[in-house]
């Protein structure tokens, strides 16, 4: 969409959140309202852009007649350039999902019980972020091991604000390393284990139709770590989408009903990653944009605590204080992702 289109997508905007009638539906109201505040930026700058021109062409003309015009004419004239290249970053095409809340999965791989209790050191570090960015995080689901780590754990992160969370973490993708000494090695010597983190954008109902034929649903018992019984009621859900294959298990809640209604948010955001996938991938438009996270079997990022460095592989991103990154200081790697995204996109349209 040009410029034109969106200054006139804009005006037609106003029209339309002037009317009474609009704010009726609060869904459509809210839908048109966070557009609106999406094309606010780009038109303000536009017409500041375009304010500073005009006065800058009156300014070269009465340079002759008065020297002050001229000092004004060469502070404009530095203006212009800097107007236009932030415009040009404004237009830059935002990632649809940029504004949604997401669905994190993060589970355990290789190494045992000490893969287990780095995904629960990557769960307390995005859970503290998130608190440090005043968001709303919600444990879904999990499974957790013996020794207080997880096997497996989706948490739900919600935004107060404007900004959504994909925005930030749509990056964290992938394979996450840690070297370091085991709990539970007696030899103090370093061992590397691994979790995986997967990303989904948060799926509104009319984001994704779910036929009810199209699933199977099966209730079972719930289990703690260890195996022992958590329920002595069938509470657990297992939701089996059919047409995709796609499996999602629910055993947080006590009522079968609550964890069928987690299962299915759960679906419902593996299912549009999934088209949004199939989609892209008949326009052979592979995601460059985002930092090239779309193969989540990637390795991405290394935690080393003997050097207390964090490394993410993606960007040549390297800092020395992983204790507070595991804190939740997560910012200064989240936006070297996005700057490395913002530079690819400019290259792109450049």
């Amino acid at each position: 969409m040009n410029l034109d289109e969106l200054l006139k997508e804009y005006s037609e905007l106003e029209l339309q959140l002037a009317d009474p009638a609009v704010h009726a539906d609060q869904n459509k109201a809210r839908t048109l309202g966070r557009r609106y505040s999406q094309l606010t930026p780009i038109v303000g700058t536009y017409r500041e852009l375009e304010s500073t021109r005009d006065d800058l062409t009156a300014a070269k003309e009465l340079a002759g007649e008065d020297e002050a015009f001229a000092a004004e004419a060469a502070e404009l004239e530095e203006r212009v350039p800097k107007l236009e290249e932030k415009l040009r970053h404004l237009l830059i095409p935002r990632d649809p999902n940029d504004d949604k809340d997401i669905i994190m999965e993060i589970k355990a791989g290789e190494g045992g019980e000490e893969s287990a209790l780095f995904a629960g050191d990557l769960l307390r570090m995005y859970l503290r972020y998130a608190e440090r960015l005043g968001w709303k995080t919600e444990i879904i689901d999990s499974q957790p091991s013996d020794l207080g780590g997880y096997k497996d754990v989706t948490v739900g992160i919600r935004a107060k604000g404007d900004e959504g969370v994909w925005s930030r973490l749509k990056y964290e993708g992938g394979v996450h390393r840690v070297q370091r000494v085991p709990v539970t090695e007696s030899q103090g010597r370093i061992h590397t284990s691994a979790a995986g983190v997967l990303i989904y954008p948060e799926a509104e109902e009319v984001d994704v139709q779910i036929d009810p034929n199209d699933l199977r649903i099966d209730v079972y018992r719930s289990s703690g770590p260890g195996g022992q019984s958590v329920n002595t009621t069938d509470s657990a859900v297992r939701i089996t989408h059919l047409p995709t294959g796609v499996v999602v298990s629910c055993q947080n809640e006590k009522s079968q009903l609550q964890n069928k209604e987690s299962a299915l948010r759960i679906l419902r955001a593996r299912l549009l990653a999934i088209a949004q996938e199939e989609a892209e991938a008949a326009a052979q438009a592979e995601r460059k944009s985002q930092v090239r996270t779309v193969d989540r079997s990637e390795r991405v990022r290394t935690y080393n605590f003997p050097e207390n460095r964090i490394s993410d592989h993606r960007v040549g991103f390297k800092a020395y204080n992983l204790d507070q990154v595991l804190d939740g200081e997560l910012t200064a790697v989240t936006q070297a992702l996005i700057d490395a995204e913002m530079a690819e996109k400019l290259a792109q349209h450049s």
